[in-house]
């Protein structure tokens, strides 16, 4: 699918890997919804070019939710991508979890992109084209300690993301997921220096990700009609 005046949502887009890639996508002559729980910030706003609306929507609730892809879907009168990336982190070692920790995951991490998905998806298929691309996490390829409800959330998103592929084909739809490693942003640059140097020394690129590296692969993801159920690694060799 070409970008080109195709409209996309992408959820969790006022910083990082979300913004990036409506930079991306804005970049390719995309018109861009983007979406974050309050105001988009104005310093956000003045470095964005191109064909934008924002939606604020808080996607831990049901309400939010609903809220969002209804405001989204009026924005241009159709959604051609959806970005499900928004996500939040309650790290604690599993002992330690309480259950409103791992619920309140799984509420934004999986449950969102899958209400979200359903009453944009029915669209899709009427339109007989849409991408979805759903943002995994090498988390849920391999796990990781005191991650418990991230690493289940992103694990059920690989699978969310295969059926979704095999209910949309026939009708043009494709949903693929991104799996990013480690990547530089405010969640990295808030560890000390030395558990900053553990990690990379762990990448066999030695880095971090950048976030536009991510934004590449989606906008490789939306413009190769070919490719659809699968899930992307970009982790910088983490994961070989």
């Amino acid at each position: 699918m070409e970008l080109q005046n195709k409209v996309a949502l992408i959820t969790g887009s006022t910083r990082g890997i979300g913004l990036a890639i409506a930079q991306e996508f804005l970049a390719a002559g995309a018109k861009v919804i983007l979406n974050g729980r309050g105001d988009l910030p104005a310093e956000v706003a003045a470095n964005l070019s191109g064909d934008f609306q924002y939606v604020a929507g808080d996607l831990g609730t049901d309400e939010g939710i609903a809220q969002v892809a209804h405001a989204a879907l009026a924005a241009y009168g159709q959604i051609d991508i959806l970005v499900n990336n928004a996500g939040i982190t309650r790290d604690k070692l599993l002992l330690g979890m309480k259950p409103a920790d791992f619920d309140a995951v799984l509420a934004v991490d999986l449950r969102a992109p899958m209400l979200l998905t359903q009453l944009v998806f029915k669209k899709m298929l009427k339109q007989r084209a849409g991408v979805v691309i759903n943002l995994a996490s090498v988390v849920g390829l391999h796990g990781n300690a005191g991650q418990a409800n991230y690493a289940a959330a992103k694990a059920g998103l690989v699978g969310f993301t295969k059926t979704l592929a095999r209910e949309g084909a026939s009708r043009g739809v494709r949903a693929n997921a991104i799996a990013p490693g480690m990547i530089d942003s405010a969640m990295t640059q808030a560890l000390s220096e030395k558990i900053q140097a553990q990690l990379i020394a762990e990448i066999p690129l030695h880095r971090l990700g950048q976030p536009n590296e991510i934004a590449h692969a989606a906008r490789f993801l939306v413009e190769n009609d070919y490719v659809t159920g699968q899930t992307m690694v970009v982790d910088g060799g983490m994961t070989m």
